[in-house]
């Protein structure tokens, strides 16, 4: 079974995208007059204020009435599979996840603006309840009932890295491993732990096939899917 662990800006970033626009920048442009401007730099590419939080806001606040209009406990997971649904677009990573049944897990859940609306939310209404202690249920259960595991893990999300690995070592570890990072591993950061540090812990198998990839993402990953396709 496939299924994505990724972090909570990708939540933000795609309803974001999806719903408002996003401008391609500079990362030399003064940081200081962006702010004077009102523009949000993510690297070299400019978010208005209006594009972000505000658009986030009005995207999520009637999805999270209508959500607790059905019922009051929510896994992380079912949220994040509504969320997609309602985006309904071809560009929208969590569409096409749900759209594929492909359940998206997001242990950061609250760790970013979509978070911040969900507290929002939770402060106007005190029995609305996030359990993301379902989301390890079925990713236990995806694990456990697993013949073989493999993972694509891009960038240097730790937490998102570090669940996929966590889960497996219960099996065993991963079979099969692909890490693309810039991160080294003199940081002292989990982005920049090979995996071969991983066998150590059990969460990569000692015979499994693996290999660390250092380069960019957004170049490494088109090649990697072009020669799978």
């Amino acid at each position: 079974m496939d299924v994505i662990i990724t972090t909570n800006g990708t939540l933000d970033h795609d309803i974001a995208r999806t719903v408002s626009n996003y401008y391609c920048g500079a990362f030399e442009f003064s940081d200081r007059k962006l702010r004077d401007l009102g523009i949000n730099r993510l690297g070299s590419v400019f978010i208005p204020d209006e594009s972000y939080g505000k658009a986030i806001e009005a995207f999520m606040m009637p999805l999270l009435d209508e959500l607790y209009s059905r019922k009051k406990e929510w896994a992380g997971y079912e949220i994040v599979k509504e969320i997609g649904l309602r985006l309904g677009s071809d560009s929208s990573i969590l569409y096409n996840a749900a759209k594929n049944g492909i359940p998206v897990f997001v242990p950061g859940m609250t760790d970013g603006s979509v978070g911040s609306q969900m507290w929002s939310f939770y402060e106007m209404h005190r029995d609305f309840k996030i359990n993301l202690l379902e989301d390890e249920h079925k990713l236990s259960d995806i694990v456990f009932e697993a013949k073989k595991t493999g993972a694509i893990m891009i960038g240097g999300g730790g937490i998102s890295k570090h669940h996929t690995i966590w889960w497996n070592q219960f099996r065993g570890g991963l079979d099969y491993a692909v890490y693309i990072t810039t991160a080294q591993e003199y940081d002292g950061s989990l982005s920049g732990a090979k995996l071969e540090e991983a066998i150590s812990w059990k969460k990569v198998r000692e015979d499994a096939e693996f290999v660390n990839v250092y380069g960019d993402a957004t170049v490494i990953l088109p090649l990697l899917f072009g020669a799978i396709l």
